[in-house]
Protein backbone atom coordinates (compact mmCIF):
# COMPACT_ATOMS: atom_id res chain seq x y z
CA UNK A 1 0.00 0.00 0.00
CA UNK A 2 1.00 3.59 -0.88
CA UNK A 3 0.49 5.83 2.50
CA UNK A 4 0.68 9.71 1.81
CA UNK A 5 2.25 11.66 4.66
CA UNK A 6 2.22 15.19 4.68
CA UNK A 7 3.16 17.74 7.50
CA UNK A 8 6.81 16.30 8.15
CA UNK A 9 9.10 18.30 9.35
CA UNK A 10 12.05 19.96 7.31
CA UNK A 11 14.70 18.94 9.33
CA UNK A 12 13.33 14.82 9.04
CA UNK A 13 14.97 12.47 6.61
CA UNK A 14 13.99 9.34 4.79
CA UNK A 15 15.55 7.49 7.12
CA UNK A 16 13.70 8.68 9.92
CA UNK A 17 10.62 8.42 8.13
CA UNK A 18 11.31 4.89 7.36
CA UNK A 19 12.29 3.99 11.15
CA UNK A 20 8.79 5.11 12.02
CA UNK A 21 6.68 3.51 10.19
CA UNK A 22 8.36 0.34 10.19
CA UNK A 23 7.31 -0.04 14.21
CA UNK A 24 4.04 -1.31 11.97
CA UNK A 25 6.09 -3.64 9.48
CA UNK A 26 7.95 -3.70 6.55
CA UNK A 27 8.80 -0.61 4.50
CA UNK A 28 9.39 -1.16 0.75
CA UNK A 29 10.30 2.59 0.42
CA UNK A 30 10.17 5.76 2.24
CA UNK A 31 10.45 9.18 0.14
CA UNK A 32 10.43 13.08 0.87
CA UNK A 33 9.52 15.45 -1.87
CA UNK A 34 11.85 17.61 -2.66
CA UNK A 35 11.41 21.46 -4.12
CA UNK A 36 13.61 21.00 -7.12
CA UNK A 37 14.93 24.73 -7.05
CA UNK A 38 15.63 25.17 -3.44
CA UNK A 39 16.14 21.11 -2.60
CA UNK A 40 14.80 21.58 0.65
CA UNK A 41 11.52 18.88 1.64
CA UNK A 42 8.11 20.23 0.41
CA UNK A 43 6.87 18.77 3.84
CA UNK A 44 5.30 15.79 2.58
CA UNK A 45 6.03 12.18 1.39
CA UNK A 46 4.90 8.84 0.58
CA UNK A 47 5.73 5.56 2.48
CA UNK A 48 5.05 2.08 0.73
CA UNK A 49 3.97 -0.90 2.87
CA UNK A 50 3.98 -4.29 1.55
CA UNK A 51 1.64 -5.66 4.32
CA UNK A 52 -1.96 -3.69 3.93
CA UNK A 53 -3.09 -4.51 7.45
CA UNK A 54 0.63 -3.09 8.92
CA UNK A 55 -0.13 0.19 6.40
CA UNK A 56 -3.88 0.28 7.87
CA UNK A 57 -2.21 0.29 11.22
CA UNK A 58 0.33 2.90 10.56
CA UNK A 59 -2.30 5.04 9.05
CA UNK A 60 -4.63 4.54 12.13
CA UNK A 61 -1.93 4.93 14.53
CA UNK A 62 0.66 8.02 13.11
CA UNK A 63 -2.47 10.32 11.80
CA UNK A 64 -2.12 13.16 13.92
CA UNK A 65 0.93 11.71 15.68
CA UNK A 66 3.44 13.90 16.58
CA UNK A 67 6.74 12.92 14.73
CA UNK A 68 9.49 15.76 15.52
CA UNK A 69 7.71 18.35 16.83
CA UNK A 70 4.43 18.34 14.36
CA UNK A 71 1.51 16.25 14.12
CA UNK A 72 1.38 14.16 11.21
CA UNK A 73 -1.51 13.99 8.61
CA UNK A 74 -0.82 10.23 7.59
CA UNK A 75 -3.90 8.08 5.16
CA UNK A 76 -3.85 6.02 1.99
CA UNK A 77 -2.44 7.40 -1.47
CA UNK A 78 -4.91 7.87 -3.47
CA UNK A 79 -3.45 7.22 -7.59
CA UNK A 80 -1.83 10.13 -8.90
CA UNK A 81 -3.94 11.75 -11.50
CA UNK A 82 -2.78 12.46 -15.39
CA UNK A 83 -3.71 16.06 -16.16
CA UNK A 84 -2.94 16.91 -19.27
CA UNK A 85 0.37 18.73 -19.94
CA UNK A 86 0.04 22.06 -21.52
CA UNK A 87 2.56 23.33 -23.94
CA UNK A 88 3.96 26.40 -21.75
CA UNK A 89 3.05 29.54 -19.93
CA UNK A 90 0.76 30.38 -22.31
CA UNK A 91 -0.26 34.75 -22.01
CA UNK A 92 0.63 37.21 -24.66
CA UNK A 93 2.61 36.53 -27.57
CA UNK A 94 4.36 38.79 -29.23
CA UNK A 95 5.26 38.26 -32.90
CA UNK A 96 8.33 39.90 -34.70
CA UNK A 97 7.61 42.98 -35.60
CA UNK A 98 8.49 44.39 -39.28
CA UNK A 99 10.39 47.47 -39.81
CA UNK A 100 6.97 50.01 -38.90
CA UNK A 101 5.23 51.88 -41.74
CA UNK A 102 6.91 54.31 -44.31
CA UNK A 103 5.67 58.02 -42.66
CA UNK A 104 6.63 59.76 -45.68
CA UNK A 105 4.66 57.61 -48.38
CA UNK A 106 7.54 57.59 -50.59
CA UNK A 107 10.15 53.87 -50.96
CA UNK A 108 13.25 53.17 -51.15
CA UNK A 109 12.83 50.04 -53.62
Amino acid sequence: MNIYVANIPWKASEDQLKQLFAEYGEVSSAKIVMDKVTQRSRGFGFVEMSDDAAARQAINTLNGADFLGKNLVVNEARPREERPRSGGGGGFRRSGGGGGYDRGGRSEY
